[in-house]
């Protein structure tokens, strides 16, 4: 939804939808202004939520995380308490289970976890090529639908419905809004397959991360419960 009003009135219907089949809904509106974690790409994405289940996991990825996850446990009766919930879920992801687990899941649907145990296993894009900012400041916009839009051009989507998908490319995101960057530090790294289009790729990339001299703050992640 891309407003606030909007995702709330889905959220009430979700939770209706909820009630006529008997089920407890809980529904958490989370930003999406910015993308979640740093990975836009297939190969990439699943690289960072590996990662993520290893312990090596980003703030914001976090965040959601624990928050939906605690929410489940206490509407799976495991708890009835969120914070012993959320405590529950980040001891699994310190001590391993949660990986455990994953590689389990894997492992049953007849994956090869031998990707998981070895990052590198994943195909890898040809070219890797670093974005640089062209002046010093606050980030304070990255459009997520842009970066997805640039993504899906580089062959991470489908355009046309017949076009096929290139699991190695995609975008890696160095910043986050409220950072700090300075004038010619990197802001981000394109994974291509073909540098036909790796200078319009830098330029619009640039431009959908907006760098501004004022302070700018992160932003929020959890916007709203709603039960």
């Amino acid at each position: 939804m891309k407003n606030l009003h909007d995702a709330e009135k889905l959220a009430k219907e979700m939770i209706a939808i909820g009630k006529l089949a008997n089920r407890e809904t809980v529904c958490i509106l989370t930003n999406m202004d910015e993308p979640l974690g740093h990975n836009i790409g297939n190969s990439l994405e699943v690289k960072e939520a590996t990662e993520a289940l290893k312990g090596n996991i980003h703030e914001d990825v976090k965040e959601v995380v624990l928050e939906l996850g605690s929410y489940m446990l206490v509407l799976a009766k495991i708890t009835d308490d969120l914070q012993e919930a959320k405590k529950l879920l980040n001891e699994n992801l310190k001590n391993g289970k949660a990986y455990k687990k994953f590689k389990e899941l894997v492992e049953m649907q007849g994956g090869n976890v031998a990707y998981l145990s070895e990052i590198d296993n994943f195909e890898v894009a040809k070219y890797i090529e670093p974005v640089y900012s062209e002046k010093a400041g606050f980030i304070y916009s990255i459009d997520a639908k842009e970066i997805g839009k640039l993504a899906c051009s580089l062959g991470a989507g489908r355009i046309k419905k017949d076009d096929e998908i290139d699991k190695s490319v995609g975008i890696v995101l160095t910043k986050k809004v409220g950072d700090y960057v300075i004038e010619g530090e990197e802001l981000a790294y394109l994974h291509m397959n073909s540098l036909q289009q790796v200078d319009l790729a830098k330029e619009t990339i640039k431009k959908i991360i907006k760098i501004r001299k004022e302070k700018a703050e992160p932003l929020k992640t959890i916007i709203k419960v709603i039960k």
